[in-house]
C-alpha cells in the first residue's frame, strides 16, 4: 500500500486531474489522500518488487504490438508469431489465471484485404483517379482499414484459441470509454464479467472512429489513451491486473536504441532513478507507439500497481517464461537501486581487475594490509553499523544461529585483520609466478605463468566478515569482484565495502570492487557472461543450488550440500572418538562442513563409546536419525531415518552401523557429497586406506570435520568450499582464482621454418628460473 499511496501523492500534489478517471476535482491529494474514484482492491495491491514474485500474478495484460503480429511488408498479420503467443496465452488460461490481450493488427488486416479488393478492379478505379504512394501502391486510409479487418482479426483469434478449448470476446474501446465515469463502470463490469465465466477478452481501440490523440495529460497524473500501449496501461489499472507484459520486436528496455555500440540491454529498469539515462530512438515502423510511449505506459501502470514487463514478442515462450519468474525482457520495479546499475558496476569492475594485475604484488598486499589497520582503526564505526543489523535480526525473530553468524565484535575483527594479513602475506608469488618453461626450438621459450580469473561474483549470506576476507582474497590475486550480501547485515555489510574502497583508491579505482543492493541484482548479473568470469555463492545448499541453475554461461564454484560424515573404526580410541564427534556436530551445526551422519563399526555396538556418544548427544539436545542396520539392531531407538542423504544444518544427525571400513567407504561415495568426511582411528594403515579411497575434497584422520575452512588450512581466509573435480576443490583461497596464461618468445621463427626442416622442435623442460623467487622477494622488501 505504500508505493501507491506514495506514488499518488506525487503525482497528484498540486494537480486537478483524477489519477484514473482523468475528471477535473477541486480536490488535491496530499498526505496520503487518494483520488476518490481509485478502487480499494487497487489501493491494497503492490507491484511485485522482484521477478520471482512474477509466479504468484493471477491476473495478466498482454499487449501485443502492431510489429509483433504484423508482417514485415505491414500488409497481413504474421500467423506463426500469433500462433506461439495464442498457445502461451491458452496455456496460462488452462491454469486457472485470468488472461487479457490488448490486440494491435486491425489496420494490417484490413489493408491485406482492401488491396487484394483494390487489384481486382485496378483498371475501373486507374480511369476514375490515380492515388498512389511513392511505392506504387495504393494509399488506404487508415481508419478504412481497420474498419475493413477488425472482424477479420477477431474470427482469426477466435479459431485460433478453439484449438485449446479457450473462448475469447472482443471489445472494442474509444477514449471517452476511460473518461466517462458510467462508461468505465460498464466496461470494468463487462470484463469482470467474462473473466468469471473463463472467457478471455481481447481489447482493441476502435480505430475506425479514433480521433486524433489529445495533448497529453500525463504531468497531471492521468496517461492519454492515444495507442495501445497506454491503453493496455489504462486497463491493467483498471482491473487491479497483477502483471502486464508488452510485446515489442526488441528484446526490452535498452540504454539507447539497440544496434548502438554502447547500447545495453536493461534486465531491471526503476523509474526512481530516470537519471541513469535512456535514449529512445525512432517509433515502431508500424503502430502509433515507440519505445518511449511503452515505457511511459509501462511507468505509469507500475506506479498504481501494476508489475510490468517489455519483451520480444517473438521470442520463444517469453509469456510464459515471464510469469515463471525467468530471465525475459525488461522487469520495472518501485524498489530502490542505490548507486549505480549493475550492468555499470560489471563493466567498472572489468576495467577495475585489469588495473589491478598491473600492480606489482607489494601493492595489491599494501592494499590488504591497509583494510586491516582500518579495520581495526574503524572498529567503534563498524561495531555501530553491526549492532543496527543485531537488533533488526532479534525484533524480526531471525533463528539464534543465524543471529550467532551477524554479531561482530573487537575480537573478531582483531582475527579478522590477522587473517588479511596473512592473505597479504601470501600473495607474493601468486600473480604472474612461472609453473613451467619449455624450450620449443632454439631461440623460442614457452612459459606457462599464474593469471588472473577476471572478474568474481561471490554471494554469501548473514556473515559480514566474509566481505572483507573476499574482498582481500580478490585483491591479491587481482581479481575484480561484485559482491551480494545477506540482507540481515546490510548495514555492517555497507560499512565494510566503505573501508574497502578507502583502501583501494590510491592504486585503483573504488569501483574494482562494488557492493550489490539488491536481490533482483543477481538474476541479471548471471546473464552478463561478457563481464563476469565465476560466481561463488557461500551459504545455505537451496542457495548454491538455486544459483547454479540459473546461471546462464557463467561457472559456478560451490558445493550443492555439506553431508558430511565421521566414522569410528573399530580401533578408535574412545575418548577422542567422543571428541571429534562433538566438536563436528556440535561446534556450530548450521555450518557446511559440520557432521551430519556419524558411521560406526558394528563391533561398538553396546559398548562405553556408543553409550558416551548418545550421552553427548543427549546433554547437547542433538536429534538422532536411526540409520536401517541401527533400527533393527536396536528395540527401542531413536526415530529411522527417511533418508541416508540428509543435510540438517542443526543439532541432528544420522547413526549408522557400518561392517568394516570397506562398507563406511562405500556408504560415504555413495550418500555423501564429496565435501569433508573424517575417519577415526589408531590403525594407520586403515587410515591410509580410507584417505585414498573415499572421494571427498577433503579427507580426515583423527580431527574435526569443522577443520575444513580456509582460515584453519593457513589460507588467511576463503571465499568459499569446492566440491567440483575441475578447477579448485576444498576451501579456496588465492590460488583457486587463478587460471594460467602462455607466453611465447621467439626470434622471427615462423610454422613453415619447421615443416621445411630449417627448424625442429626440441620440447626440452626448463628449470624455473631461480631469480623469479629472488624478485618476488626484493620486491615484498620494496
Amino acid at each position: 500500500m505504500f508505493q501507491v499511496v506514495r506514488t499518488t501523492q506525487s503525482l497528484c500534489r498540486q494537480q486537478t486531474y483524477c489519477v484514473l478517471c482523468g475528471q477535473r476535482s477541486k480536490l488535491t491529494y496530499t498526505n496520503g489522500q487518494l483520488p476518490k474514484c481509485l478502487s480499494v482492491s487497487s489501493v491494497q495491491k503492490l507491484n511485485a518488487g522482484q521477478r520471482s514474485d512474477l509466479p504468484k500474478a493471477k491476473t495478466v495484460v498482454v499487449k501485443l504490438g502492431s510489429a509483433v503480429i504484423t508482417r514485415e511488408d505491414e500488409c497481413g498479420i504474421a500467423l506463426g508469431r500469433l500462433a506461439s503467443i495464442v498457445e502461451q496465452v491458452s496455456e496460462l488460461q488452462n491454469q486457472g489465471r485470468q488472461m487479457l490481450m490488448v490486440t494491435s493488427g486491425a489496420v494490417a488486416f484490413g489493408k491485406q484485404k482492401l488491396q487484394q479488393e483494390i487489384i481486382m478492379s485496378m483498371s475501373m478505379r486507374e480511369t476514375l483517379v490515380k492515388r498512389e504512394n511513392i511505392r506504387g501502391q495504393p494509399i488506404l486510409e487508415p481508419r478504412a482499414c481497420a474498419a475493413a479487418g477488425q472482424s477479420g482479426l477477431m474470427s482469426l483469434y477466435e479459431a485460433m484459441f478453439m484449438q485449446y478449448g479457450v473462448r475469447t470476446a472482443q471489445v472494442l474501446v474509444t477514449k471517452p470509454d476511460f473518461y466517462n465515469d458510467e462508461s468505465r463502470k460498464n466496461l470494468r463490469s463487462t470484463l469482470n464479467e467474462l473473466l468469471k465465466l473463463n472467457i478471455i477478452p481481447i481489447l482493441n481501440a476502435n480505430d475506425a472512429v479514433a480521433p486524433p490523440p489529445e495533448p497529453d495529460k500525463d504531468l497531471a497524473g492521468i496517461i492519454s489513451v492515444k495507442d495501445n500501449d497506454s491503453l493496455a496501461a489504462r486497463l491493467a489499472v483498471e482491473i487491479s491486473a497483477d502483471l502486464m507484459i508488452i510485446m515489442s520486436d526488441v528484446n526490452g528496455l535498452y540504454t539507447s536504441p539497440p544496434g548502438h555500440p554502447e547500447s545495453r540491454l536493461l534486465h531491471t529498469y526503476s523509474p526512481l532513478y530516470p537519471e541513469n539515462g535512456l535514449i529512445f530512438g525512432e517509433k515502431s515502423r508500424v503502430g502509433l507507439g515507440g519505445m518511449e510511449s511503452k515505457v511511459n505506459a509501462a511507468t505509469w501502470a507500475l506506479k498504481l500497481g501494476v508489475s510490468v514487463v517489455i519483451c520480444n514478442g517473438c521470442e520463444e515462450n517469453a509469456i510464459v517464461n515471464i510469469v515463471k519468474g525467468k530471465q525475459v525482457g525488461t522487469f520495472f520495479t518501485m524498489e530502490e537501486n542505490v548507486g549505480t546499475p549493475v550492468e555499470v558496476q560489471a563493466i567498472q569492475a572489468r576495467d577495475g581487475s585489469r588495473k589491478l594485475q598491473a600492480l606489482t604484488s607489494g601493492q595489491r598486499a599494501a592494499i590488504v594490509n591497509r583494510l586491516a589497520d582500518l579495520l581495526v582503526e574503524k572498529k567503534v564505526d563498524i561495531l555501530q553499523a553491526n549492532q543496527l543489523d543485531v537488533r533488526k535480526a532479534y525484533s524480526a525473530g531471525l533463528a539464534s544461529p543465524l543471529v550467532s553468524r551477524l554479531i561482530l565484535n573487537e575480537n573478531k575483527l582483531q582475527v579478522l585483520a590477522n587473517g588479511l594479513r596473512k592473505i597479504a602475506e601470501d600473495s607474493f608469488s601468486a600473480v604472474g609466478r612461472v609453473l613451467q618453461r619449455t624450450r620449443i626450438a632454439d631461440g623460442i621459450e614457452l612459459e606457462k605463468i599464474t593469471v588472473p580469473i577476471g572478474v568474481l561474483m561471490v554471494i554469501f549470506e548473514s556473515r559480514p566478515d566474509a566481505l572483507p576476507q573476499v574482498a582481500a582474497l580478490a585483491i591479491c590475486s587481482g581479481n575484480g569482484l561484485l559482491l551480494k550480501g545477506g540482507k540481515e547485515a546490510v548495514n555492517s555489510n555497507k560499512m565494510l565495502h566503505s573501508l574497502v574502497m578507502d583502501a583501494l583508491e590510491p592504486y585503483v579505482p573504488r569501483e574494482t570492487i562494488s557492493l550489490i543492493s539488491r536481490r533482483e541484482d543477481i538474476e541479471d548479473l548471471l546473464h552478463m557472461n561478457d563481464y563476469i568470469d565465476l560466481v561463488i555463492p557461500r551459504g545455505s545448499s537451496e542457495l548454491i543450488e538455486k544459483i547454479q541453475k540459473s546461471s546462464q554461461g557463467i561457472p559456478v564454484l560451490g558445493h550443492s550440500e555439506g553431508i558430511c560424515h565421521v566414522y569410528i573404526d573399530q580401533h578408535a580410541n574412545a575418548d577422542m572418538a567422543n571428541r571429534i564427534v562433538h566438536d563436528a556436530k556440535c561446534d556450530y551445526p548450521a555450518a557446511c562442513n559440520a557432521m551430519e551422519t556419524l558411521l560406526l563399526h558394528k563391533s561398538h555396538l553396546y559398548t562405553p563409546l556408543f553409550d558416551k556418544i548418545f550421552d553427548t548427544f543427549k546433554h547437547e539436545n542433538v536429534k538422532i536419525h536411526a540409520g536401517p542396520r541401527l533400527s533393527q539392531s536396536l528395540k527401542f531407538g531413536p526415530t529411522p531415518a527417511t533418508s541416508m542423504k540428509t543435510e540438517y544444518s542443526a543439532l541432528e544427525c544420522t547413526v549408522e552401523v557400518v561392517e568394516d571400513i570397506e562398507e563406511a567407504i562405500a556408504h560415504i561415495n555413495k550418500f555423501g557429497s564429496s565435501h569433508t568426511d573424517a575417519i577415526v582411528t589408531d590403525d594407520d594403515e586403515a587410515a591410509s586406506h580410507f584417505m585414498r579411497m573415499v572421494d571427498s575434497a577433503c579427507v580426515f584422520h583423527n580431527a574435526s570435520t569443522r577443520f575444513a575452512d580456509g582460515y584453519r588450512f593457513g589460507l588467511g581466509a576463503e571465499v568459499g568450499i569446492s566440491t567440483s573435480r575441475i578447477h579448485a576443490r576444498g576451501p579456496v583461497g588465492i590460488e583457486g582464482l587463478l587460471t594460467t596464461k602462455w607466453l611465447l618468445s621467439g626470434s622471427g621463427e615462423t610454422v613453415a621454418d619447421f615443416a621445411q626442416g630449417k627448424l625442429q622442435y626440441l620440447h626440452e623442460k626448463l628449470p624455473l628460473k631461480e631469480e623469479n623467487g629472488n624478485d618476488l622477494a626484493s620486491e615484498a622488501n620494496a
